[in-house]
């Protein structure tokens, strides 16, 4: 009995340093899978040397026996999107796998995914765990990764067991093709192509298996630029998506549990607005000298000399006198362990022990904070207008420390992020020193946390970009105009 025919799609643009990894990786799942049952399809807007090495790959393949092709197109309307669909209307196979240029797929991934996908006709779709090649580049890298792997051990794993409605994650999975035409294949409205076509499968009735103990391994930005950029498209095409997508879901016979837990799904980059705005207030009230957080300040006299009682006098003291102040103490410290609780499980999951892992949950902390100005930036952008460029994440083939990414190309120029940054890190100092002046102490740490995890990406964010000068606003708009012509 042949086994089912596999199409294997590479959507790539740009990706001089890790293309051949890449064909490399597929071409030896196709061997171990069946070299006649694979068609891996090299889809390349890419525009510049990356296509001739992939012209020289290709050859190389096809004369070592290998079903490979190249598809170019003359508009590259759509960009990823736009792509995959392309590639999907000449799509005969019964499957296709979707691999990102930083992946390096396992031999064994058709043998593993095929099957589930071929007893089951209900599934249409296979996703498997994201691993890391460069989990220990830098210290970036290692709380990147934690955070990436919170999302695959416990968000997606979760949404799985419940029944609840769970993504495609774009790269490291398996489609059934039918059911991807039959839900319209690939649309170009959103920046989150993947996370589109999973809803309207969903909505369909097909359902989505998730492998959490078998993982494809990929490349993590090892800058906080690339970082920002990624997490910027994420932001923008979920809530597009959002948009898109809740009346659909709403209108759908399912529990109210699934549809909520869609809606706090596609919503979910709403947190970094809502960061912002908790910002800006703590910096307006410390500024303009609103005793928000109130604390107490009792007599500390000590009874009998004893410090002890004293101590005692004040907390049953706060207790007693001050129940607001406690209750908001108190969801203010739960509330800030729960995201720590996240990791901590995150990181028994990957068997890691919290002492060993202590910065990095410390920094995976700070990057979150400290992200939130340039998604709440993306995010605005989906109230705005529907459309705009999609900004790729470079791929620089890094894994250990020893390799450079300084010295090659893609990087990512610095906009006017910057400036919203270096803004907020300006204003909750301020804030601080204004604070101090005035005895309110309750808002100080507050003010810190923000303005520490602001300081440490803008301080990355400045080392990251070489040097290069920010864009002004008609240089930016320029850039966009310029990658709307060409995307």
């Amino acid at each position: 009995m042949k086994k089912p025919s596999v199409a294997v799609h590479l959507p790539i643009y740009n990706e001089r340093y890790v293309v051949r990894r890449l064909l490399r990786a597929c071409t030896e799942m196709a061997r171990t899978y069946d070299i006649t049952r694979v068609h891996i399809v090299i889809l390349d807007d890419s525009d510049d040397e990356t296509s001739s090495i992939i012209d020289d790959e290709v050859r190389h393949y096809r004369n070592a026996g290998f079903l490979i092709n190249v598809i170019r197109r003359r508009s590259k309307d759509g960009a990823k999107a736009g792509a995959l669909q392309n590639a999907l209307e000449e799509t005969i196979e019964e499957y296709v796998a979707i691999f990102d240029a930083d992946f390096i797929p396992k031999c064994d991934f058709l043998l593993q995914t095929v099957p589930i996908m071929h007893h089951d006709p209900g599934i249409a779709i296979v996703q498997t765990r994201w691993d890391h090649i460069n989990h220990d580049y830098n210290f970036v890298t290692r709380a990147i990764s934690l955070g990436i792997d919170g999302h695959f051990f416990i968000d997606q794993s979760s949404r799985f067991s419940s029944g609840w409605f769970l993504n495609f994650n774009g790269s490291g999975g398996l489609l059934r093709v039918k059911t991807l035409v039959d839900a319209g294949g690939w649309h170009d409205d959103t920046l989150a192509e993947d996370l589109d076509v999973s809803y309207r499968i969903q909505l369909q009735g097909y359902k989505i298996h998730y492998l959490r103990d078998y993982s494809v391994p990929g490349e993590i930005p090892p800058t906080i630029s690339s970082f920002k950029r990624q997490q910027g498209r994420w932001a923008c095409g979920s809530l597009q998506v959002a948009r898109k997508m809740i009346p659909s879901l709403m209108r759908k016979r399912t529990g109210r549990m699934i549809k909520l837990e869609g809606l706090l799904h596609l919503t979910y980059y709403l947190v970094h607005p809502l960061i912002v705005a908790s910002f800006l207030l703590a910096s307006l009230s410390a500024i303009l000298n609103l005793d928000v957080i109130g604390l107490p300040q009792p007599d500390l006299v000590l009874a009998e000399g004893s410090m002890v009682q004293a101590i005692s006098n004040l907390l049953v003291g706060s207790v007693l006198q001050y129940p607001i102040l406690v209750l908001f103490g108190s969801i203010i410290v739960v509330s800030w362990s729960a995201a720590w609780m996240f990791y901590i499980a995150t990181l028994r999951l990957r068997g890691e022990n919290i002492r060993g892992n202590l910065r990095n949950l410390i920094m995976i902390g700070f990057i979150g904070y400290g992200i939130s100005i340039s998604n709440t930036i993306q995010a605005s952008k989906v109230i705005l207008k529907r459309k705009y460029p999609f900004m790729r994440t470079p791929k620089y083939a890094v894994r250990v420390s020893s390799d450079d990414w300084k010295n090659k190309s893609y990087h990512v120029p610095l906009d006017v992020t910057i400036v919203a940054e270096t803004a907020a890190i300006i204003l909750g100092t301020v804030g601080i020193i204004v604070a101090l002046s005035n005895s309110n102490f309750g808002i100080i740490p507050i003010l810190f946390l923000y303005v520490t995890a602001y300081g440490l990406v803008t301080g990355l964010t400045l080392f990251s970009s070489k040097g290069d000068a920010p864009r002004t606003h008609k240089q930016d708009i320029s850039v966009l105009r310029h990658l709307r012509s060409k995307i």
